[in-house]
């Protein structure tokens, strides 16, 4: 009996890995949409749609964990240290985003910032975590060529210049999110609920940043759903489904799989009539692809 529990254990152990990996592809998914309904807020400073998307996201947490009463918000009792590494996660990467496209040309400077996939990858090697295998090493190389191309379809024409700084808070943001994702994972036992609170607190750093720095501009009705939008998906559910993700899923599947990310975004982008649909964008779609597919792929057979 002590035999048949044991082997029970061992089976649902990747089986649970492996759902908490396809949970964080929702989150990719819903990432992917972050650049269609940003498009649609046109206007709004990016710290001022920072505060009221995260805002959006700190709401719907409330009302949804408020179903279960006070029982619904113990899981917002946590130490300091799961409180700073929340918001300096998230917060950072989402200030350092914001910087780096202000100062640096759009394209070249999601491309660099896309470079965290391929830090998870890397570093939940390094940090022990976790062994790299080759096809996860060669999906995610892969996934960076193929985002590459798909940054560079989207590129404007011309070159504008480039500071330093643009290109720093690129990199920064990319090793920031990648440091978040794998440190999270040490904070396995805290319960995904405490999102909740976090975008919270971000809301409220982006109000205070907003309002030192920016001109409030009013939202109109259209500019208000595509908030809405942002705050229930790409900045909501997203967060709670990666936040599951990398707390009990593979790491290096998860760098690899967040490559479809930008796949996603532009074809989202050709379907809304944002930007034109070019024979050549097969190319990075099948690199994206391939290097998804080869990334989890053979976990049956444990081989490299």
């Amino acid at each position: 009996m002590t035999q048949a529990t044991t082997s029970s254990k061992t089976l649902s152990a990747p089986r649970s890995a492996a759902s908490a990996t396809a949970i964080g592809v929702i989150a990719v998914f819903l990432w992917s949409c972050l650049a269609l309904l940003t498009t649609l807020t046109s206007g709004i400073p990016p710290f001022e749609l920072l505060a009221l998307s995260f805002a959006v996201a700190f709401v719907a947490s409330l009302l949804i964990l408020g179903l279960r009463g006070a029982a619904g918000f113990q899981g917002w009792r946590q130490p300091w240290k799961v409180w700073a590494t929340g918001f300096l996660g998230i917060f950072g990467y989402h200030a350092l985003y914001f910087f780096a496209l202000k100062a640096a040309p759009a394209a070249e400077a999601s491309l660099i910032a896309y470079l965290w996939p391929l830090l998870i990858v890397l570093l939940a090697a390094v940090t022990g975590g976790q062994r790299l295998r080759p096809r996860q090493l060669l999906g995610a190389l892969l996934g960076l060529a193929g985002t590459a191309f798909i940054m560079q379809q989207r590129s404007q024409s011309g070159m504008a210049s480039m500071p330093v700084a643009g290109y720093t808070a690129a990199l920064l943001c990319a090793l920031v999110w990648s440091g978040y994702s794998v440190i999270n994972r040490r904070l396995s036992k805290v319960p995904s609920s405490s999102i909740g609170a976090i975008c919270g607190l971000v809301a409220i750093a982006g109000a205070l940043c907003h309002l030192a720095f920016e001109t409030t501009v009013q939202p109109d009705y259209g500019q208000w759903l595509a908030i809405i939008g942002l705050g229930l998906g790409p900045v909501g559910l997203a967060f709670f489904a990666w936040d599951h993700a990398t707390k009990h899923g593979n790491l290096a599947s998860l760098g690899a799989l967040s490559y479809l990310a930008p796949l996603f975004s532009t074809l989202l982008l050709i379907v809304a009539g944002q930007t034109n649909a070019k024979p050549i964008l097969l190319l990075p779609a099948l690199l994206i692809i391939a290097g998804a597919v080869i990334a989890t792929s053979g976990r049956r057979t444990g081989s490299a």
